[in-house]
């Protein structure tokens, strides 16, 4: 918390740190889970939906509430979020094209 909330910190106090600490980790065993299924379609969304949320709390956070500044504390995070998702979302079309060519086979 205090790289990321540079501009504002006595507004972050140590609950606060702990709550995104564990956010964090669930969020990296979310994506790990993805990474050992990749074709589980459901995990996959809940993995791109937890960049979705990493990028819009970043975002916040510097533009709304003005409690982190775009240092490379901030900064490294959105680059890995704004990365992910365009990773996530170009192999999504992969993973629908999977699909309908699984159930051509059934068919």
């Amino acid at each position: 918390s205090e790289k990321l909330y540079t501009a504002s910190p006595g507004l972050v106090n140590g609950l606060q740190a702990r709550t995104f600490g564990v956010w964090t980790l669930l969020s990296s065993v979310i994506r790990c889970l993805c990474a050992i299924d990749i074709r589980n379609r459901t995990l996959y969304h809940i993995t791109l939906s937890t960049f979705f949320l990493a990028l819009a709390h970043f975002l916040s956070e510097v533009f709304i509430y003005h409690t982190a500044a775009l240092t490379i504390g901030v900064m490294a995070p959105l680059m890995v979020a704004s990365f992910s998702i365009m990773g996530m979302l170009i192999g999504l079309q992969y993973l629908e094209v999977e699909a309908v060519s699984q159930n051509k086979k059934k068919n």
